[in-house]
């Protein structure tokens, strides 16, 4: 795929307070201008910014509900009544109930968790599990990452004696459920400052609002960071001002002292003695976690994030990095058929979205299919498959474009839907998907800007690479933890050439091995760029090209710069 890029040009404003504030902190211009565009002006601020601290973490009670919740939490223990912990079966839900859990298990014994199956019972609150509480005579549950428009289960709750508390972070309805209490930075009626938790990230919040309602240290809290870290960088929420705060300290706990589960996926995916990063967290720790839910059942995920001896700790972890290696099998499978469907829909490249349906998918992996046809397409995309008399999807979708928005506008022929703006997963009738797909492809059409499906790389600043050294690569890494909302920098180098050594490796022979110079400095810098092979002829023909990267650490020379190379423009 060919990208356009666009680079950022800073105005003189900008640049002067650049050169004020670059001064101030020691730091070279091209990173004081990152934190201008970050929004971050003083000295101050900068020192905030790459110092996060735990004591500027919001008070939870200002949160809607909370105050609700925590009493009736206190209740709930006072009269030894039997808890449940419930939640959604990707790592967002596994990790809120993980922590959750164990967080009130250091206080109480009277209680349990409960993920559901996603082929038995499907997304969200149950019947089932309903049910299953009252023959265990459960009377309150705590509903993580999920609940927000389980109007019908929570009634049928109330009617079993049940009470519900709702941890979620996903749009609600313009009527909420009748639960005790509904704890969402998103309703429209609460106050709370930052918008952006995900649910691992509000059942943190309760459980801070518990632990200052009771006199518990805040130091009983801090362990379960790693969890926090975990479900910030999976779920690509925003890691900005709190969600900054819990995976700066998150990953902190990661890398000194993780769980006894945490640690065993570590030394399953081979990162022992490894730095871990929101990027492992993402591509590797997240991935494994999600595993037995997409393949099985997520409960065995929980189950190990919760286990306390090493041993055990490190055969579930295998047993889950079996269940991911046969998702990634059916994941290739699955993109391939994909794949196939859009080449042959007629006139696809005029669409400004993809909307592909398989009764024979696995409902587990279709997310994963969804986002990966987004990045190939660079369009809006739904996948769905069958499951019985109803049809369920996933949409993903491009910068700029709010795929909840337009599943939302279908509402009048979905089952359930619920989601996030780039996010979405929904249930129609199997008789309804071409209605689906005609309804869906109109929105988009009339909604969606021509510039939001052309393949974009956005570049932070035009450099040299006798402007890279050692201690810009420190100076970056205080910008971490990366994410959306604070994106790894990006720079561009036009007019590089190969030092003559430069060769292609992997496996397949699908990477670029560089060793690159410029006009401008003697030094050799190393870079390389995955899946680009296809550029290595020109490349060794000694013409001169532009690149787009990220400056890293070479995790075999710790210390030293390497380019991980993003994209290649040759030159005409």
């Amino acid at each position: 795929m060919h990208f356009e890029w666009n680079t950022y040009e800073a105005d003189e404003q900008t640049k002067r307070q650049a050169q004020e504030l670059s001064t101030k902190l020691n730091i070279s211009t091209v990173l004081s201008t990152q934190l201008i565009r970050r929004g971050i002006t003083t000295e101050s601020g900068a020192k905030r910014f790459f110092r996060p601290q735990l004591n500027d973490l919001i008070n939870p009670f200002l949160m809607r509900d909370m105050d609700v919740a925590v009493d009736r939490l206190n209740d709930a223990i006072g009269r030894k009544e039997r808890i449940m912990v419930f939640g959604d079966y990707d790592v967002d839900g596994c990790t809120a109930v993980a922590l959750v859990y164990k967080f009130l298990k250091q206080f109480y014994s009277n209680i349990e968790y409960y993920i559901p199956d996603r082929y038995d019972e499907g997304y969200g609150l149950s019947m089932k599990c309903l049910e299953y509480a009252a023959a265990q005579s459960v009377s309150l549950v705590i509903v993580l990452d999920c609940g927000i428009k389980a109007h019908k289960e929570i009634a049928y709750a109330k009617t079993l004696g049940i009470d519900i508390i709702i941890c979620d972070h996903h749009m609600p309805d313009d009527t909420l459920p009748p639960a005790v209490a509904v704890l969402n930075p998103k309703r429209t009626d609460d106050s709370y400052p930052f918008k952006h938790l995900c649910g691992c990230g509000v059942g943190f919040k309760l459980m801070q609002a518990f632990a200052k309602n009771n006199g518990i240290p805040f130091s009983k809290l801090t362990p379960l960071l790693d969890l926090c870290a975990i479900s910030i960088a999976a779920d690509l929420v925003e890691v900005t001002d709190e969600n900054r705060i819990l995976a700066y300290h998150g990953l902190k706990q990661i890398n000194s002292k993780p769980s006894v589960g945490v640690n065993a996926i570590i030394e399953t995916c081979s990162l022992s003695g490894r730095e871990i990063s929101m990027s492992e967290i993402m591509f590797k720790i997240g991935p494994r976690i999600n595993a037995s839910g997409r393949m099985e059942n997520g409960k065995l995920s929980v189950d190990l994030l919760v286990e306390r001896d090493p041993t055990t700790a490190l055969n579930i972890a295998k047993n889950i990095d079996e269940y991911n290696e046969q998702r990634k099998d059916i994941d290739k499978q699955m993109t391939e058929e994909a794949n196939g469907i859009v080449a042959r829909l007629n006139k696809q490249e005029h669409k400004q979205c993809i909307v592909i349906y398989d009764e024979n998918w696995k409902k587990g992996v279709i997310g994963i299919v969804a986002a990966r046809l987004t990045d190939i397409y660079f369009r809006p995309t739904v996948v769905l498959t069958r499951d019985g008399q109803f049809a369920v999807g996933s949409a993903r979708s491009v910068a700029g474009f709010d795929v909840y928005a337009a599943v939302k506008s279908c509402r009048d022929i979905l089952i359930n839907f619920g989601g996030h703006t780039y996010a979405c997963g929904l249930t129609i009738k199997w008789e309804d998907v071409a209605l689906f797909k005609q309804r869906f492809e109109e929105y988009v059409q009339a909604h969606i800007h021509p510039t939001q499906t052309v393949p974009t790389l956005n570049a932070d600043a035009l450099i040299d690479f006798n402007d890279i050294n050692k201690r810009l690569l420190h100076d970056l890494k205080r910008f971490a933890p990366f994410g959306p909302g604070n994106p790894k920098p990006i720079f561009v180098t036009n007019g590089v050439y190969d030092f003559g050594t430069s060769k292609v490796v992997g496996r397949h022979q699908e990477h670029i091995k560089l060793e690159l110079v410029d006009s401008k400095s003697p030094t050799v810098m190393n870079g390389i760029a995955f899946g680009q092979s296809a550029a290595a002829r020109y490349i060794k023909s000694r013409r001169s090209f532009s690149i787009l990267y990220s400056i890293e650490e070479n995790i075999y020379k710790r210390g030293n710069v390497q380019l991980q190379i993003e994209d290649i423009h040759f030159n005409s």
